[in-house]
């Protein structure tokens, strides 16, 4: 009976696996198009643009020609570098006020803002309502001489402090390398605050509460639980700050002075007032050059390349 039906049962089929159509395989690359025509178009060929122009010599009214002058990165450089120190001070200075700023806020509202979470995250935002130029300039009536916020400064002594490391000039603000600080913390600190925030929001609360059964302090879980599994918000955060604020011209051109002029409004000046193209687009690969630098030791240093 048992060899009967054993005769009787079907063979069992196995499955067989069909290769996806050419047409399917090709629907990735399609969906891929659109960006990389984009970043040809608008990325890499300007790229290609400004390393021929940074390697030419002439002028406006003959003509530029491709004559492999590199030469002009040195000369550039050797004329502006106090202008590349200049920026990554303050950029760097700025991004460390917007990660001692950032944190707290976004530690509150990944843990502690409850319903009110949503609401402070739109306040969070709100400065990208308005224009970047608009945000920057009230900052001149917010450091004006006769301002309320110059009067506290000098009723705390914190004025006396700053003249002293030559960041301010006596009881003024205005035009000066603090002013031009604030500036880059204010614009970007919601550059910090949202990757941070994102990084904190993902930390699975049931670590924190382990910690406690272990009889971790407050600061040791801190030290040993958030702060590590926040690194990758603090990664792109000081990136997303650093990177624009070092070729930040705005804030330095309506905050600042002379004195605390940054690379990009020599850049700036160099294409558009002094037309001398060539340095122009050297300066900018210079700096650009500068901070790639950076930002990969940087990684490479912070443990991470996980990314927010």
């Amino acid at each position: 009976m048992t060899a009967t039906l054993a005769k009787e049962a079907p063979p069992i089929e196995e499955p067989v696996l069909r290769k996806p159509s050419t047409r399917k395989r090709l629907v990735p690359y399609w969906l891929l198009l659109p960006g990389i025509i984009w970043l040809l178009v608008f990325f890499a060929l300007p790229m290609v643009y400004q390393a021929s122009t940074s390697v030419q010599t002439g002028n406006l009214e003959e003509g530029f020609q491709v004559t492999w002058h590199f030469q002009t990165y040195w000369e550039a450089f050797q004329e502006y570098w106090p202008q590349f120190v200049r920026s990554l001070l303050y950029a760097g200075t700025a991004t460390l006020l917007c990660l001692l700023l950032g944190y707290p806020l976004a530690y509150l509202i990944a843990f502690k803002a409850g319903r009110w979470r949503n609401l402070l995250l739109v306040l969070v935002i709100a400065p990208f309502f308005t224009s970047f130029l608009i945000r920057t300039l009230a900052w001149k009536t917010i450091l004006a001489d006769d301002s309320l916020v110059v009067d506290a400064l000098n009723a705390l002594h914190v004025l006396d402090v700053t003249s002293w490391l030559g960041w301010t000039e006596g009881d003024r603000v205005l035009a000066t390398p603090m002013a031009v600080v604030c500036g880059l913390t204010y614009n970007f600190l919601p550059f910090m605050i949202l990757p941070l925030y994102t990084s904190l929001e993902r930390i699975d609360g049931r670590l924190h509460e382990a910690a406690q059964d272990l009889y971790a302090s407050p600061a040791t879980t801190f030290r040993k639980v958030t702060f590590p599994l926040s690194m990758p918000g603090v990664v792109s955060g000081t990136l997303l700050t650093f990177i624009p604020a070092s070729g930040d011209y705005v804030n330095a051109e309506l905050l600042g002075s002379t004195d605390t002029k940054m690379v990009g409004n020599v850049i700036q000046s160099q294409f558009l007032r002094v037309l001398d193209y060539p340095t122009a687009a050297a300066l900018s690969f210079i700096l650009m050059a500068i901070v790639l630098l950076m930002v990969t030791v940087y990684i490479r240093r912070a443990g991470t390349e996980d990314l927010v």
